[in-house]
């Protein structure tokens, strides 16, 4: 529904106020949808076109502003981008064609550009100042920074945090044992890898997103994988390639929750991102009692296909700390799922989420329980007893898009209206989060 200026005028179950988002109790949720290119995918897509040698072609591009923070980079890099709706066309450069910027870096939000551009610029004969905004700022980067020193670049912290000074070099390959799960952190080492002379090997602890894995053969790139270890042999030349994103498999946890835990709901979710590494989350929610069905498409380079959600009466589960990992983004999402299933849900293992946009843990257990859930939390997760009714509350996003999004869905099944400050921070990655909710509730 439009007003008269054109501008998408809010239903009665989610109006932005200057102050606040307010959310109603919704009575179903259906809709059938596709989702913006996938962020995870949408930045490698960048820094790998950034640096091959020609012209890559991207459809579907993330639409949230931490990729677009990507693609400021790589401007200020040298690179020329063209960008017109989901459309992006990158004119590579090869390693050897990006120049020093003319001033610091700024990753806005982004964690995944701070990270994975400083294993670019590890290998580049200048120096290079990676920043951010007042949350990236807080969060620590000493463990990208410590392999790029071992292989011969200058990586200064500032106490362990951003801003990052990185003075690049001759690089030299090496083994390097991730003492946690990180896709950021390995794919920064691969791609300075790739510009040292011999193999560059990354161990992991566990399997983390598979990305960089799947996508640099596309671009030319060898890679071996033998077990949990990830090699790359360098120097390397990028080739260019043309790539369409699938959906975002995060923000697709948020509707899939939404459908699940309102009567009378559907909601189906085409074009999809379907990576094993990506979908952890459906696999709790089956173990949840949830009804979901899911169909690939396509299956190179990344598997693709829909997903089909429908009312559930979900039940407790203990999320074993070993599965965490591969569902990190996605416990925001569990959580609200956790608070609606009938009895107690546990999540161990997940002390990462205490320094990620916003300490999420923290920020869960102080939305929901201002809700009327019962929880407890813990140093490395929460326990959260589910099943009672959730009032609606004043609530806080606390700057974190997920966390925006996971109470929003909370507030659906809230018995009063739910205000949520800060909640336009969704736009971070999902900027159709809030019109999406309004189709499928009216």
């Amino acid at each position: 529904m439009l007003d008269q200026g054109g501008q998408r005028m809010p239903t009665r179950n989610t109006v932005l106020t200057s102050r606040a988002m307010r959310i109603g109790s919704a009575q179903r949720f259906r809709g059938r949808f596709s989702l913006p290119g996938d962020k995870s995918i949408s930045h490698r897509l960048a820094l790998f076109g950034a640096l091959a040698e020609g012209a890559t072609q991207i459809e579907n591009f993330s639409a949230g502003a931490d990729c677009a923070s990507t693609l400021s980079c790589l401007r200020a890099l040298g690179v020329a981008v063209q960008h017109e709706g989901t459309s992006v066309r990158i004119h590579g450069r090869g390693f050897s064609g990006l120049h020093a910027a003319p001033g610091p870096l700024d990753a806005g939000n982004s964690g995944s550009t701070l990270r994975m551009l400083a294993g670019v610029l590890a290998g580049r004969p200048f120096e290079s100042v990676l920043t951010g905004d007042a949350s990236l700022r807080q969060r620590p980067v000493e463990r990208v920074a410590a392999p790029l020193r071992a292989m011969g670049a200058t990586a200064i912290p500032t106490d362990g945090r951003p801003p990052l000074t990185i003075r690049g070099g001759t690089l030299r390959s090496i083994a390097w044992d991730l003492p946690v799960p990180s896709a950021q952190v390995k794919t920064a080492v691969l791609l300075a890898g790739l510009q040292a002379t011999g193999t560059t090997t990354v161990n992991e602890p566990a399997l983390s997103r598979d990305h960089t894995e799947r996508l640099l053969p596309a671009f030319g790139v060898p890679v071996q994988r033998n077990g949990l270890a990830v090699c790359v042999t360098g120097p390397a030349r990028l080739t260019p390639t043309t790539m369409t994103v699938p959906g975002d498999a995060s923000s697709a946890a948020f509707l899939v929750v939404a459908a699940l835990i309102l009567p009378d709901s559907e909601v189906r979710i085409d074009g999809v991102l379907l990576n094993p590494t990506r979908t952890a989350f459906l696999d709790v929610l089956r173990r949840m009692n949830a009804t979901i069905e899911t169909g690939i498409t396509a299956s190179a380079p990344e598997p693709v296909g829909w997903i089909v959600a429908r009312s559930s009466q979900l039940a407790g589960i203990e999320v074993p700390a070993d599965l965490v990992p591969a569902l990190i983004d996605e416990v925001p999402a569990l959580a609200v799922a956790a608070a609606c299933a009938r009895g107690r849900t546990s999540f161990s293992g997940a002390a990462e989420l205490r320094v990620k946009e916003s300490d999420r843990i923290s920020a869960l257990a102080e939305g929901l329980g201002r809700m009327g859930v019962a929880l407890e939390e813990r140093p490395d997760g929460l326990a959260i007893d589910g099943g009672r009714p959730m009032r609606g509350a004043s609530l806080n996003a606390h700057d974190d898009h997920r966390i925006a999004m996971a109470l929003s869905v909370a507030a659906l099944r809230a018995q009063s209206e739910t205000q949520i400050a800060g909640a336009e921070c969704a736009s971070i990655s999902f900027p159709q989060f809030y019109e999406y909710l309004q189709l499928a509730t009216r």
